[in-house]
């Protein structure tokens, strides 16, 4: 009896533990289930990466709307001192196609840029980092803005003002972000092309070629770029630092970054004259580029005499080199203007006293006149 009493004891104990065993087990299985299908959902939403939330306000975002105001206004200011005239409708779909460029060149900026947004301050807040935009729609976003943006300047100007948009956003995108921004010092100054073809754009949409006079205003944003770009730069160099981006100040220093800045900003003085000295701009511009051109030349002076970067300058410097392109252009625009209304009231004018001249005159001279006249107008 006692034997039995052992052999049941020992079996319901062996039954015990078996039990236990296949609970492990099972909750060993269901864990490698669950990791298996978390695995599934992550490789899931690789492949088909979409935010849960988005809106319009975040793919606006994604465009780089100041910059792209920037770029539309220096482009509109391209097209407007061409010899040619587009009609209006032919005029909103050019600006309309370029905004679609500058946005799209943005757009996959920051698709390509995502990882390093997310780690600098000044960019963490970009729709990407924050998971409002996944990678993957800012890439369709983006390529499809390209090529709308291309196919309706080649549509309603000409190939040539379409192939400067598409060689625009491919430089901007492959030269410098992916390419020049994380392997050089010189990423903005070489880089910087891209950015200053816009009113090459906007002259070759109204003409169908490339002159002199769009680039001398591409020079000009070419040397606007490197002191702009590096004066932000001196109050985010450990930002850089931190996302391994090479800029000057990171690498060289601040004392020599300032020095280029200087260097450059006379540079920048000097091409802003090159309208006025060429004859396609006048006085009222003239005036204005060496007003603004010495205000320039002061605060990147002030800034190289700080025997430490006061962060203050640097700021100004930053702020007034946008103020400064945008009231150069304007300038330009606004003498430009005024230079063909006072040319087209000449005309007027030149045709009216023709009429005068002709009605003193005896018939047959009057006749003769008035036909020449006619066949001028």
């Amino acid at each position: 009896m006692h034997a039995l009493r052992l052999f049941g004891t020992e079996h319901v104990t062996s039954l015990l533990e078996g039990i236990r065993s296949s609970e492990m087990n099972a909750k060993s299985i269901a864990g490698q289930l669950g990791e298996r299908r978390a695995r599934l959902a992550l490789s899931s939403n690789s492949a088909h990466p979409l935010a849960d939330r988005w809106s319009v306000s975040d793919f606006v975002a994604l465009t780089k709307p100041r910059v792209m105001m920037l770029a539309v206004f220096t482009a509109l200011v391209g097209l407007s001192i061409s010899p040619s005239r587009l009609d209006p409708l032919a005029t909103f779909a050019t600006v309309l196609a370029i905004a679609a460029g500058a946005g799209a060149a943005g757009v996959l900026n920051m698709w390509y840029d995502a990882d390093i947004d997310a780690v600098m301050t000044r960019t963490a807040a970009r729709p990407i980092p924050r998971g409002k935009v996944s990678r993957f729609e800012a890439l369709v976003f983006g390529l499809v803005l390209s090529g709308f943006a291309v196919v309706i300047l080649a549509l309603e100007t000409n190939l040539t003002a379409a192939a400067l948009l598409a060689c625009t956003i491919l430089s901007y995108i492959v030269v410098y972000t992916a390419w020049l921004k994380r392997a050089t010092r010189q990423n903005i100054v070489i880089g910087g092309a891209a950015g200053a073809l816009p009113p090459v754009i906007g002259w070759a949409a109204g003409t169908g070629e490339v002159g002199l006079e769009p680039l001398t205003l591409f020079l000009i944003i070419f040397l606007w770029t490197p002191p702009h770009f590096w004066a932000l730069a001196l109050n985010r160099t450990d930002d850089y630092a931190r996302a391994g981006v090479p800029m000057l100040p990171v690498v060289a220093g601040n004392a020599a970054t300032t020095r280029q800045i200087l260097i450059y900003s006379g540079l920048l003085a000097l091409a802003s004259e090159l309208p006025w000295m060429l004859g396609f701009a006048g006085t009222v511009y003239g005036v204005t580029a060496a007003i603004c051109g010495v205000l320039f030349l002061l605060l990147a002076g002030q800034l190289n005499r700080s025997p430490r970067v006061d962060r203050r300058a640097a700021h100004r410097l930053f702020v007034f080199s946008i103020v400064y392109l945008f009231v150069l252009f304007a300038a330009l625009l606004i003498d430009h203007r005024g230079e063909s209304f006072s040319s087209m009231r000449s005309s007027h004018d030149g045709r009216i006293a023709a009429s005068v001249h002709a009605e003193l005159l005896p018939g047959g001279a009057r006749s003769a006149c008035c036909a020449v006249n006619f066949s001028e107008v």
